[in-house]
């Protein structure tokens, strides 16, 4: 197999991120619900697969590992020092039933936590409006980390043994699970995004790298085509992917 020199790679790297974003793909391939019929549409989606009621996505946060970056005002180097003590991405990905990516955000440092990821994304407002036209009827998933509101709907902490909490957060758990499943597909599709391929990019290179992986996954969801899992892949559960 002939190898590609990185100076042409990173060439042609850069053509296809600018050719993705001038083709406008990223709005036409990752859309949130925003009508009524597709809210609906979304919601009864999710209750015929989960039994879960008024669900329209699940939200979650993923790190994708980054080289240190040339520290600078606009990129210092550590706020992108995670939780786990590596350089990375920290990516908020809604997704829907069917494996699609319904929203990404992938501009903030790995130090950020996932909440303010949120309260910052142009989901947020949109939910909140929502519920004020629409009463509790509209909701998406989150584990902990996110504060509960109307409009999110996050577990019980501790709940009693066999107790209505208790049941909720089974539930809710095993629903919500399906974000966990589109971070294993969309990292092992794309393994430039896996723990130990550390993207050799500035942030900004690397945030247009994300969302463009994550505009091929949906493509790949809309064309129906197989996943198959990689045991090679060491930082993927794939308990979670089928």
């Amino acid at each position: 197999m002939d190898i590609i020199p990185h100076s042409s790679f990173s060439r042609s790297l850069h053509e296809v991120l600018n050719a993705m974003e001038a083709s406008g793909l990223a709005k036409e391939i990752i859309k949130f619900p925003r009508s009524i019929e597709e809210l609906n549409e979304a919601r009864r989606a999710f209750f015929q697969e989960y039994g879960f009621p008024g669900v329209v996505g699940c939200i979650d946060c993923t790190h994708v590992a980054i080289i240190a970056p040339t520290d600078s005002a606009t990129h210092p180097e550590h706020v992108y020092i995670n939780r786990k003590l590596y350089h990375s991405v920290n990516v908020q990905l809604i997704c829907d039933v069917k494996l699609r990516i319904i929203n990404v955000n992938a501009r903030y440092p790995g130090s950020t936590h996932d909440s303010f990821i949120w309260n910052h994304s142009s989901v947020k407002p949109f939910m909140e409006n929502l519920h004020k036209d629409h009463p509790n009827e509209y909701h998406l998933l989150g584990d902990s980390g996110y504060a509960l509101r109307p409009w999110m709907m996050t577990p019980f902490g501790n709940p009693a043994s066999n107790s209505p909490e208790e049941r909720f957060n089974n539930y809710q758990t095993a629903t919500r699970s399906i974000i966990e499943r589109v971070n294993g597909i969309l990292k092992s599709r794309f393994r430039c995004l896996l723990r130990h391929r550390v993207l050799h990019y500035d942030p900004t290179t690397v945030s247009r790298i994300i969302t463009t992986c994550c505009i091929l996954h949906n493509m790949c969801v809309n064309a129906n085509m197989e996943f198959v899992a990689d045991d090679e892949d060491d930082d993927v559960d794939f308990s979670r992917i089928c």
